[in-house]
C-alpha cells in the first residue's frame, strides 16, 4: 500500500495536479466575479439602449426562429471582459519572455 501511495504522491508532483486544481477553482471564481460585474454593473448600463429594457429576455424573431439576443450580448460582454483580463495577467507573468514567430 505505501507504494501506491507513493506512486500516486509522484504522479501529483509530475504532473503539478495541485497548481492545476487551484488554478481551476480560481479560474471559476474569477468567472463568477466578471459575470456578476457584467449582470448586475454593465448591462443595467446598456439597458436603457436596449429595446424594452430586458436585456436578459430580448428576442427577436426571424420566420418562427427566435434569437435571444440579449443573452447572447451578456455572454459575449463576459467572454471579452475574460479575455482581456487573462491577456492583462499573461502580459505580466510573461513580461520577461518575448514570443517570436517562426
Amino acid at each position: 500500500m505505501k507504494k501506491v501511495a507513493k506512486e500516486f504522491k509522484e504522479f501529483l508532483n509530475e504532473y503539478k495536479v495541485v497548481p492545476l486544481a487551484i488554478a481551476f477553482i480560481m479560474g471559476a471564481a474569477a468567472t463568477a466575479l466578471v459575470q456578476a460585474v457584467v449582470n448586475y454593473l454593465i448591462m443595467p448600463i446598456l439597458t436603457p439602449f436596449i429595446p424594452g429594457g430586458a436585456w436578459q429576455t430580448a428576442t427577436v424573431t426571424v420566420w418562427k426562429i427566435v434569437i435571444s439576443w440579449g443573452a447572447l450580448l451578456g455572454a459575449i460582454i463576459n467572454f471579452v471582459v475574460i479575455a482581456w483580463v487573462v491577456f492583462l495577467i499573461a502580459k505580466y507573468v510573461f513580461k520577461e519572455q518575448k514570443v517570436s514567430k517562426k
